[in-house]
């Protein structure tokens, strides 16, 4: 997943059986959204979610860190949520898809990042909206 020892991390709806299964290094995990992150990971089951959560979320985001959504694969536990939605969202709100991973039988995960300036991103699934892009 790429995230290093002690990066300041920072979780939003987190499924513990979901964490365990990353298995994930020491963090320095915070309860308190403020200053900036090197990793935070979102849990969404629905689109509304990913909406009120992602662009806040993002702010907070280290220009060299990773924001990684997790929704429940497969239309499991109702979602409304899939890979190409997902990654739509993302580069509607200014960041780019990287790494994508199943966690276990009901959660999947698709790392996002900054876009890096100068770099042309072709994803058939969505489109950077440079109103909202903020690239470092």
């Amino acid at each position: 997943m790429g995230i290093k020892e002690n990066s300041k991390a920072y979780f939003v709806n987190p499924n513990n059986e979901a964490i365990e299964n990353i298995h994930l290094p020491t963090l320095d995990i915070s309860t308190n959204l403020e200053d900036e992150f090197d990793y935070i990971h979102l849990f969404v089951k629905t689109q509304s979610e990913f909406i009120d959560h992602f662009p806040k979320l993002k702010t907070y985001l280290k220009s060299n860190g990773m924001l990684w959504v997790s929704w429940p694969k497969g239309g499991k536990l109702g979602t409304d949520l899939n890979l190409k939605i997902v990654i739509k969202l993302g580069y509607d709100y200014g960041l780019v898809e990287s790494t994508c991973l199943i966690i276990d039988n009901i959660w999947s995960g698709l790392k996002f990042t900054h876009p890096k300036k100068g770099k042309v991103y072709n994803n058939s699934y969505g489109k950077l909206n440079d109103e909202k892009t903020d690239a470092p």
